[in-house]
């Protein structure tokens, strides 16, 4: 439900548009789909998913600004349904992007898919923040060390927390049958952001941009399965911007 919804939102993305449209199309997708948005009161949260433009790194509140030729926005969405939250996000292009910014959001993508294959059961969560920061890194960019994934399930957040860069002080083990998000983001400029007035927007200081995919996935026998896929098997995560 996640996967559609996020592909259907992303489908919308266009110079013109709204945040707050966008806001709209997936709240009218998730009640299409007897699913509940778990965004929506969270905390406070007072939108049905977040919308991060630019040099925002997580958490963007939708509004009334409109998407201008050249920007990012990523869209986060989580669907509750059946008693189970499903977490996932893209990075969208919106129009035609620059080089600079197209590297970052195709290295953020690379880092995500990384992350997650390197999950092994019975090893450490430590894999994850080494391949993805690896990713990153030999593409001349670096990864916000304050946020990361969760635990997810019957709540939307929960133990372990995953790192995406390498913890030396993580102890934590994948096992099989655990889910969780894998969300890096990426920044093109410094370490540097300041969370807004609203309380929820992190903002770059340098007004640089950073991007983030996102998955939810559970360890399996050998690895990890990624969930947030629609019935044939794809996602936005595949092919956002």
């Amino acid at each position: 439900m996640a996967a559609e919804i996020l592909k259907l939102t992303g489908a919308a993305v266009a110079p013109g548009v709204t945040t707050d449209e966008l806001d709209a199309i997936a709240h009218a997708a998730y009640i299409d789909r007897n699913a509940y948005p778990s965004d929506l009161g969270y905390n406070g949260f007072r939108k049905s998913i977040c919308t991060s433009v630019n040099g925002v790194i997580c958490h963007g509140i939708p509004d009334s600004r409109a998407l201008e030729p050249g920007d990012i926005i990523n869209i986060d969405v989580t669907a509750y349904i059946d008693g189970m939250h499903g977490d996932t996000s893209a990075t969208f292009a919106v129009g035609t992007i620059d080089e600079p910014t197209r590297a970052l959001v195709e290295a953020t993508r690379a880092a995500t898919l990384a992350g997650i294959a390197a999950v092994r059961p019975g090893e450490s969560m430590q894999r994850i923040g080494r391949a993805v920061e690896e990713v990153a890194h030999a593409h001349g960019f670096s990864v916000v060390r304050e946020y990361g994934g969760h635990g997810i399930g019957a709540t939307f957040h929960a133990e372990p927390h995953v790192y995406h860069h390498v913890e030396r002080t993580d102890g934590a083990t994948a096992l099989p049958n655990m889910s969780f998000t894998v969300e890096p983001m990426l920044l093109s400029g410094g370490p540097a952001f300041t969370q807004a007035d609203d309380g929820w927007t992190e903002h770059t200081d340098d007004a640089m941009p950073s991007a983030q995919f996102e998955h939810t996935v559970v360890v399996t026998g050998d690895g990890a399965e990624i969930l947030t896929v629609t019935a044939d098997g794809t996602s936005a995560v595949d092919s956002a911007a």
